[in-house]
């Protein structure tokens, strides 16, 4: 392929900077998480907290990788993963609004930037 073909391909899978930011701070939020496995508080929630939370912590990682890589399959991994999480915290009796914002706000912003991905 030409220098000028592949010019043409590269812009179109090109990280935007709000995906960028969305990637590392949800880098660095996966990374805070790992010694929230291994506290007291977690396993104070109930012995089936802190697989969940590693669980959590392992899906959220990928779908930030995924996302990093401009993959679709992220955006579709990330609603499902938040929607589950959704259902968990009502069914915990600790869901609240609030708890439905960030989310939110991040499965908006991966839509918009669907079809530049591949």
């Amino acid at each position: 392929m030409t220098d000028q073909g592949a010019q043409a391909i590269e812009p179109e899978y090109k990280r935007p900077v709000i995906i960028t930011i969305i990637c590392v701070i949800s880098a660095i939020g996966a990374i805070l998480v790992v010694p929230l496995i291994f506290s007291e508080t977690a396993r104070s929630i109930g012995p089936w907290y802190p697989p969940l939370l590693a669980g959590s912590a392992v899906i959220g990682l990928a779908c930030t990788v995924g996302l990093w890589m401009m993959r679709k399959w992220a955006v579709y991994a990330y609603t499902a993963f938040a929607a589950i999480n959704q259902v968990i915290m009502i069914m915990t009796g600790i869901w609240t609004p609030l708890a439905l914002v960030i989310p939110g706000i991040v499965i908006v912003i991966m839509f918009i930037y669907l079809s530049r991905m591949r």
